[in-house]
């Protein structure tokens, strides 16, 4: 097979694990950033539940995402570590403490220990889901990488303005998909107030979302290049936006299912837009445009590729067998129960 298309294929699959990730621990996250705003114990507890089966192998995505970087495009993985290093060190402390909080969180009925669990869940939750809208809006406005494919930036060039803007633009998305997986997951009056929550959420990602449109239009118009090349890619923007549209009518006829499947439509677009609008970039320097990292520029060598597209061919089924498998026993309503969280 020609490196080229390997290349491709390579670059396809750490998309669709990217929007794997986003659309499946997104709700998690937004599930975590919600959770502190209910008061009383067993709502929380019926939260921790509700992604309690899932939450882990979810984030399976997570490493799959960075093992595709580093099998497949090792310069790019390295200039990542090396330029996002304390962020990234950040996002995995917010992942461990993560974890630790839904698991220690009920091993005693203390108010004050439950609190503090709480609060590092929400708090975890939270900067997990800005950060990712952090670095992914660095990688559209680009970062200072020299001619041998180094950082030589600082970690306050991270927090610009525009990254700044889809950071809160992610915790709006991540917000509105946990909001309708949890309306999916409950019943009763937790139910009927969680539909309001999630009615809100989705005016607060409207927002965000109009306003980082306009302000990646202005000032990243790049990213509109291929779509005014392909002007049949539009189309793909319009069933973003479609999908978007289809949430509040699925929510007036009390489809909660199809409201989240349409919501998980509007993630996984959102990320296909982003990977047309950076193709075939996968980090642009802000230096000099001849120094930025290409998937052509920086992919492994044939055999490897080869190599890894043979072992992704038998675990990326497994996982999703998996997935399915875990998905389907834990369907329907969550229910309190003597080993409940």
């Amino acid at each position: 097979m020609d490196e080229t298309i390997l290349t491709i294929m390579w670059y396809a699959v750490l998309g669709f694990s990217v929007i794997a990730y986003t659309v499946l621990d997104g709700f998690d996250l937004g599930v975590g950033i919600l959770h502190f705003f209910t008061r009383k114990d067993n709502d929380r507890r019926i939260f921790l539940n509700a992604i309690g089966p899932v939450w882990d192998g979810n984030e399976v995505w997570l490493v799959i995402v960075g093992g595709a970087l580093l099998a497949g495009f090792p310069p790019v993985y390295a200039a990542l570590c090396s330029g996002f290093y304390n962020l990234v060190m950040l996002l995995i402390a917010a992942l461990i403490f993560r974890a630790v909080a839904i698991e220690f969180r009920s091993k005693q009925p203390g108010k004050r220990w439950r609190f503090a669990w709480d609060c590092v869940f929400s708090f975890a939750s939270l900067i997990i889901a800005f950060g990712i809208g952090v670095v992914l809006g660095n990688l559209v406005q680009g970062l200072p990488i020299n001619e041998h494919k180094e950082f030589v930036g600082t970690i306050a060039l991270f927090f610009r303005p525009y990254p700044l803007l889809l950071g809160v633009a992610s915790v709006s998305l991540f917000m509105m998909h946990g909001a309708i997986y949890l309306v999916m997951k409950t019943e009763g009056t937790l139910h009927d107030r969680l539909r309001e929550w999630a009615n809100r959420t989705m005016i607060f990602f409207a927002i965000m979302y109009f306003f980082l449109t306009v302000a990646t239009l202005i000032y990243m118009p790049f990213m509109a290049e291929r779509f005014r090349d392909m002007p049949w890619l539009v189309v793909i923007a319009a069933l973003a936006m479609l999908s978007f549209a289809n949430i509040p009518r699925e929510f007036s006829k009390g489809n909660d299912g199809r409201a989240f499947l349409s919501s998980c439509s509007v993630i996984g677009l959102l990320v296909l837009l982003f990977g047309i609008g950076t193709y075939p970039y996968l980090i642009i320097s802000s230096i000099d445009p001849a120094n930025s990292l290409t998937i052509f520029n920086t992919s492994s060598s044939k055999l490897t590729l080869t190599a890894l597209l043979i072992i992704v061919l038998i675990g990326v089924p497994l996982v999703l067998a998996y997935g399915v498998c875990i998905y389907r026993v834990f369907r329907g309503k969550v229910k309190i129960g003597s080993t409940s969280y």
